[in-house]
């Protein structure tokens, strides 16, 4: 917390220099950071300097932690494509499409209902109700497990959805072997993203870190073993990649129940887990709706460009420009994290400058970051493909995409930043209206125009979604540069003491 009182302090000097000497961390470093940003005797510039420099103790051992738990996360998926894709140009396609058709489905869904946490958990740890948290945990637990039940359903009937969705039965049959080996991976998400969201709301990332990176050396050692030397090809590698996340669940929850940071918000089993579940499941769905209609926008790309002439190549070629831009978007998805814990601790502990001040920062460092690998993206447009399969003719279709993909990592390097800030303040419901309009009324019927009207394939149809994706960016900006963050403070008290009071007040309804 803050180090020794300013009373006397301030007698002498500024509370800018005073507060500046204080140790930032927790709820004390929150209270800093609003002191430094309140200090009007200070000039703007020295006050800004200080405040950047509290935020960014506070913002990095979050951020670091989360790009790097997403990043290692989606290397094993990645690396489970690159095993397959040097099987053959066939292997590629099939797992863009299991992956992208099929398992990211499952996965937008959990990671959106997993995320109504984020509000409901971060406000709550920022007021200091801590033994909330376990309970909010348990009950999203109990919603993804019986959720995951009938996704199962479409994994098991993946081949026949894929062939009446018009994609090529030979891929379709591929794909379908490989998503079969998916299906205990959803109950794994399940699991984990409650787990997540739970210790991310209390700046606990680096345990999940370390046990992802521990978890992606088992997972490449084993799957370069099975798909190989045991020849059990697509099956044997989505079967790996179901039990790599197996072992970081159960990773994580060990460390809940054994460490002392988690004793006063994890408490036990409770059968409180199941009440309210109706009310918990509104929200949840309210959260998922928004961030579902975000990662099935592109997963609606691939589906779409496999109905193009040569959908095997084209499939290939889009898979190593998705693999890269999903890998590249983990880096805004570990910002989009803290954001969220930022925003919903600093409302929760009635900070509102420090909140829109934290949101500045984050969005302005995620930016940055993904300009500068948009640049080393295109100087390596020729080569890159390499990585993932041999074929010639894939590395010439994914150099003329390069451009794209680089806009599309700039526009990633924004929107789900400010997704986080939505999730943080309880806005999913707006933000699920604004995608709607956005990506499924404008971006996908532009990308059908240009892609099949205007015969330029899936350069064209990725341009419509590129258009799709601008526009909430623009609109998320707006509403956050007008937002009042005094009345989001009063919000997150009011949707605190409903939700304590087992009356639960939904995102949006305050």
């Amino acid at each position: 917390m803050g180090g020794a009182s300013e009373a006397t302090d301030s007698k002498i000097r500024s509370p800018l220099l005073t507060s500046l000497q204080r140790t930032a961390g927790g709820h004390g470093a929150g209270k800093q950071l609003e002191s430094i940003l309140n200090d009007e005797s200070v000039p703007w510039v020295r006050r800004m300097c200080a405040a950047t420099a509290v935020e960014m103790r506070m913002l990095v051992p979050l951020a670091a932690p989360a790009v790097l738990v997403y990043m290692i996360n989606y290397l094993m998926s990645m690396s489970t494509r690159i095993f397959s894709g040097h099987l053959g140009t066939l292997e590629l396609a099939a797992v863009s499409l299991g992956n992208t058709g099929i398992q990211f489905f499952a996965y937008g869904l959990m990671l959106g209902m997993g995320s109504a946490l984020e509000t409901l958990c971060g406000q709550a740890y920022g007021a200091n109700k801590l033994d909330m948290l376990g309970i909010y945990m348990q009950r999203s637990t109990v919603l993804l497990m019986a959720t995951g039940v009938p996704i199962t359903v479409l994994y098991v009937f993946s081949r026949p959805i894929l062939i009446l969705l018009g994609e090529s039965p030979e891929i379709a049959r591929a794909a379908a072997i490989y998503v079969h080996g998916l299906i205990s991976q959803i109950f794994a998400y399940a699991a984990n993203f409650p787990i997540q969201k739970f210790l991310q709301a209390q700046s606990i990332i680096a345990p999940s870190a370390y046990i992802s990176a521990a978890t992606l050396v088992v997972h490449l050692v084993l799957s370069y073993l099975v798909v190989y030397q045991f020849g059990l090809g697509l099956l044997g590698a989505s079967f790996m990649l179901s039990t790599s996340w197996w072992i970081i669940v159960i990773g994580q929850f060990v460390y809940i129940i054994t460490s002392s940071r988690c004793r006063l918000t994890w408490t036990g089993f409770s059968l409180q887990a199941f009440s309210d579940l109706p009310e918990f499941l509104k929200l949840s769905l309210a959260s998922a709706v928004m961030l579902c209609l975000e990662t099935w926008y592109f997963q609606i790309l691939v589906l779409i460009a496999g109905l193009l002439k040569d959908p095997e190549m084209v499939l290939a070629s889009l898979a190593v420009c998705m693999t890269i831009s999903e890998w590249v978007l983990m880096i805004p998805f570990g910002f989009y994290a803290a954001t969220s814990v930022r925003v919903s601790n600093e409302l929760g502990a009635g900070n509102p400058k420090s909140a829109a001040f934290s949101v500045v920062v984050v969005t302005m460092l995620s930016f940055v970051l993904s300009v500068i690998i948009s640049v080393v993206i295109l100087l390596c447009s020729d080569y890159i493909s390499y990585i993932y399969t041999d074929g010639e003719n894939v590395a010439v279709a994914v150099s003329k995409m390069t451009p794209l993909l680089a806009l599309t990592i700039i526009l990633n390097g924004i929107q789900p930043v400010l997704s986080g800030v939505a999730v943080g303040c309880g806005w999913q419901a707006f933000v699920a209206y604004v995608n709607i309009g956005c990506y499924y009324a404008v971006g996908i019927p532009l990308g059908f125009l240009l892609g099949f009207y205007f015969d330029l394939g899936a350069v064209g149809i990725w341009s419509g979604m590129i258009g799709g994706t601008l526009m909430p960016t623009v609109i998320l900006v707006w509403v956050t540069l007008r937002t009042d963050w005094n009345k989001e403070v009063a919000d997150a008290m009011k949707r605190l003491q409903r939700w304590e009071g087992n009356t639960p007040l939904l995102a949006g309804q305050e």
